[in-house]
């Protein structure tokens, strides 16, 4: 198996949870990512999955988490801003912050609608995930996804 790809649907979800939990929970990303209030929809067009992602209610949300996801649209109640598609792999390096998102779009690897700006300006926030994503990959046995 090529570096960089999953090695199943199951182990996709699996991880791109682990990534969100991630998110959510950092002190200085969460919060960040819930004030900027960018509603997503990311669908990963070789595994036909759709995740969307918003931002998470103070007054409802678990204890420390600062976003909220679900997997498909038919649970989902919020109306996204940005809708992103993309392959795992490519999901997967944009995470690890090899993939530059811009040039991305520009050549088709991503495929955006919506008010990507708004998107765009959610990068420098998420910056910190990409180190936190790879310890994450190697501390949990998932070495086969670094790139």
């Amino acid at each position: 198996m090529a570096a960089g790809k999953f090695k199943s649907k199951k182990e996709f979800v699996e991880v791109i949870n682990k990534l969100f939990t991630i998110m959510s929970t950092d002190p200085k990303m969460g919060p960040k990512l819930a004030a900027a209030r960018v509603p997503q929809r990311w669908e990963f067009s070789d595994f036909g999955l759709v995740l969307n992602a918003t931002y998470a209610d103070p007054k409802t949300a678990k204890k420390g988490h600062f976003l909220r996801w679900v997997w498909g649209d038919k649970e989902c109640d919020w109306e996204a801003e940005v809708e992103m598609k993309m392959k795992s792999d490519v999901a997967n390096k944009y995470f690890q912050g090899k993939e530059n998102v811009p040039l991305a779009i520009a050549l088709g690897r991503i495929r955006a609608r919506g008010s990507v700006p708004k998107a765009l300006k959610l990068i420098p926030i998420t910056k910190p995930v990409y180190e936190l994503y790879r310890e994450m990959l190697e501390d949990e046995g998932y070495d086969h996804l670094l790139v």
